[in-house]
């Protein structure tokens, strides 16, 4: 199986291209990555492009697109999951969704608990409790970083980092701050051979957007003298 992962849910634009054959073994064909959280749009597109130049392959031949959902602001993550809708219906191919923070927790590689944290703005973070980079334990939550007890695990991701001066010595575990589609495209593919129910490609919001839909004007009382 052929499958093009992506997500757009944190400041990194990543993309990937990986395969998985008859016995699961994953193969990466390509992958890129880069940190711009202001450009999300502009940089999807190009850069799926490329990585098809890159491995060899068309769109049409892809099996499967799988989107990161978020938590995320909701800006940039629309534009990756509108990107997966679109080529999906365009591909007539299946859209699968992972959570961006199980992305994360499977790229560290960890076999023992440990907190995966992303950026939540608002002074917040996105968080999850994990078994191993494979089991996430309960739903992903926000909060604030002086309102979490961590239960002394390791932290890992960008929201850990963020927040070193409140989290202390575990915000300095080992592991990537930001998801990777590689991994992205290995869980889905791992998921699919198994057949694991995958989360479906809507956006996973933990609360309203920053941006609302400005009420009706308030009327004004005109005074006669």
């Amino acid at each position: 199986m052929l499958l093009l992962a992506f997500d757009t849910a944190t400041p990194a634009v990543t993309a990937a291209i990986g395969e998985s054959g008859g016995d699961g073994a994953f193969t990466l064909r390509a992958s890129a990555s880069s940190v711009d959280a202001r450009r999300h749009g502009e940089l999807l597109s190009p850069t799926i492009r490329r990585l098809t130049a890159e491995a060899g392959v068309a769109l049409a031949d892809l099996d499967a697109v799988a989107v990161g959902i978020g938590p995320g602001p909701y800006t940039g993550l629309r534009v990756g999951l509108a990107t997966a809708h679109a080529l999906a219906d365009a591909l007539g191919v299946p859209c699968h969704g992972v959570a961006t923070l199980d992305a994360l927790a499977f790229a560290t590689g960890r076999t023992g608990p440990f907190t995966a944290m992303t950026d939540a703005r608002r002074k917040e973070v996105f968080w999850a409790r994990y078994d191993d980079r494979l089991t996430r334990v309960g739903e992903i939550a926000v909060a604030r970083p002086a309102e979490l007890d961590t239960g002394g695990l390791p932290l890992v991701g960008d929201g850990a980092r963020m927040y070193a001066d409140v989290f202390g010595e575990a915000a300095g575990a080992p592991g990537p701050l930001h998801p990777d589609a590689a991994a992205l495209a290995e869980l889905a593919l791992y998921r699919l051979h198994r057949g694991e129910p995958l989360p479906s490609p809507e956006p996973l919001y933990l609360r309203r957007p920053d941006a609302v839909v400005p009420g009706a004007p308030k009327k004004v009382r005109q005074w006669v003298k």
